[in-house]
């Protein structure tokens, strides 16, 4: 087993080797598509993004019920998550962002803008958009925030939404990731390069050694037919023309001696 093993990664690094040029091609091929594609054809994303509190805040009497409160905000962050992505907000947002550079184009690409999240047990979630302006994003995000904390009142009467920092504009580029990309690039090229080798072997009949006949074959070589380059052969025939000049002029000579 050891050695079928060590011929076969053998058989392997022959075959890499081999297709070397074809997978270094391959490589550089694939690489300079995802140059091409990262730096010229992929629209840099901005992102930004605006905290919110749920915390409702309540009466002396109650301060005992104060664990049980804060459990239940923490659940309806849930239920927020839906209200701050439904029409209902959005379509006030979108009225107001209309008019900016990078404007998603309709209330569904917004709601694709837009990602909320928030940490196990707190009380605090994030709100963030994605633009191709960075100060589009954060307009869509405070804009979110702000229309969210005045609807949530008409729609579940309760006041316990409060904006803890409102969003920031970004300039350094969310996306394309530049570096991740072109790695892939390489690493894609190579595996390619890779593969195309393996096929390009495996559908390959021609035979190129003794070895495969009487090995692999099992069949007995008779002897070995070298290719002779054209080159030599007209060089041959040259010469032997040579020659037959030579040859007839020396046998003139000889019968105008005689």
């Amino acid at each position: 087993m050891g050695s079928e093993q060590t011929i076969s990664m053998l058989q392997i690094w022959g075959i890499l080797r081999k297709h070397f040029r074809a997978i270094l091609g391959t490589t550089i091929v694939v690489f300079m598509a995802s140059v091409f594609v990262t730096f010229f054809v992929m629209t840099p994303k901005y992102s930004a993004t605006t905290e919110i509190l749920v915390n409702r805040k309540l009466s002396a009497d109650m301060q005992g019920a104060q664990f049980q409160q804060v459990q239940a905000d923490v659940q309806m962050i849930s239920t927020y998550k839906d209200i701050i992505t439904s029409p209902t907000v959005l379509k006030s947002v979108n009225k107001e962002i209309k008019q900016y550079p990078g404007y998603p184009g309709s209330i569904s690409a917004l709601k694709d803008s837009l990602s909320i999240s928030n940490s196990q047990n707190s009380q605090v979630f994030s709100v963030t958009a994605k633009s191709e302006d960075p100060g589009t994003a954060a307009a869509i995000a405070n804009y979110t925030a702000r229309v969210f904390k005045k609807k949530v009142v008409k729609i579940m009467s309760i006041n316990n939404v409060s904006i803890v920092s409102d969003a920031a504009v970004n300039h350094k580029p969310v996306s394309p990731k530049k570096t991740l990309n072109l790695l892939a690039g390489i690493v894609l090229g190579l595996l390619l390069g890779i593969a195309l080798a393996f096929i390009r072997e495996i559908t390959d009949k021609t035979v190129t050694t003794e070895d495969f006949l009487t090995g692999d074959l099992g069949l007995t070589s008779l002897g070995i037919v070298n290719e002779i380059d054209q080159k030599d052969i007209e060089k041959t025939a040259e010469t032997r023309r040579n020659r037959a000049k030579t040859t007839r002029g020396n046998n003139s000579e000889s019968h105008r001696r005689v």
